[in-house]
């Protein structure tokens, strides 16, 4: 797999961060501020990113949430490795209990130009439009993809009155 020589690589991953901490509303933190070790460990705390959990057996929103990125020193030929760490209920984000994958399109088609500003701003998308036909398999991403397929399934019947 090609690679960016290093200097050019610690740059590059300098500049996204400080470009996503800009863009976005999250909370961005290195393991390594200075990017100096590989992989590098990025935790973001997502704020102000309603996405659905349930409790006490009620779908609701949250509005905060957690992931971590692990990037390789093969970024950004390599996409980052992604694990969803808070409670969700969503068919393409598995809980961390089910290992916290995450099924979105932007990891699918990551390329060299793709940056962590888009992958954050994309999975702002995904918390709010979940994809139930392309769900995980896992129990709760299973049960997620029910629960969003029923919903779409009531708002394509007809309302009091309607034909």
């Amino acid at each position: 797999m090609p690679s960016l020589p290093l200097p050019i690589l610690q740059d590059r991953l300098r500049n996204e961060v400080k470009q996503a901490r800009t863009r976005t509303r999250h909370v961005i933190l290195l393991d390594d501020p200075e990017v100096t070790r590989f992989p590098l460990i990025v935790s973001v705390t997502l704020r102000n990113a309603p996405g659905p959990v349930r409790k006490n057996g009620r779908v609701v929103e949250n509005d905060t949430h957690r992931l971590v990125l692990q990037i390789t020193q093969d970024y950004p030929f390599q996409k980052p490795i992604v694990q969803w760490m808070s409670e969700i209920f969503h068919p393409n984000i598995m809980n961390y209990s089910e290992g916290g994958f995450v099924c979105t399109k932007f990891l699918e088609e990551w390329s060299f130009t793709s940056t962590l500003s888009d992958f954050l701003r994309g999975i702002e998308v995904l918390l709010q439009k979940p994809n139930p036909h392309s769900s995980y398999a896992s129990c709760i991403c299973r049960e997620a993809a029910v629960y969003f397929l029923s919903r779409e399934e009531q708002a394509k019947k007809p309302g009091p009155g309607g034909s």
